[in-house]
């Protein structure tokens, strides 16, 4: 189990747009992955529960990745929070 925490960092935080490319990219692996804050984790391939974290931009949010393939599903949800959600700074 890997868990660890991401920084959202695009200007307009995990909108609908964003998280449906976390919960499509999440969606990719047969790990199990949660992101939330404090007590709240809801299942990252949800697209209604990660919309309703309501991360806006400078939110630190915990993510929990368990499977197989959990070291891939870090590196592209990392990579894809890192890179803006593909829309830019």
């Amino acid at each position: 189990m890997i868990e660890t925490k991401i920084h959202i960092i695009n200007k307009l935080g995990l909108h609908a747009r964003a998280a449906s490319k976390f919960v499509t990219t999440a969606a990719a692996f047969g790990s199990s992955i949660e992101v939330g804050r404090g007590t709240t984790m809801v299942d990252g391939k949800s697209i209604m529960s990660v919309m309703l974290l309501a991360a806006s931009q400078g939110t630190e949010l915990d993510l929990r990745i368990d499977g197989d393939d959990e070291d891939r599903a870090l590196q592209a949800i990392s990579e894809l929070v890192n890179d803006f959600f593909g829309e830019g700074e």
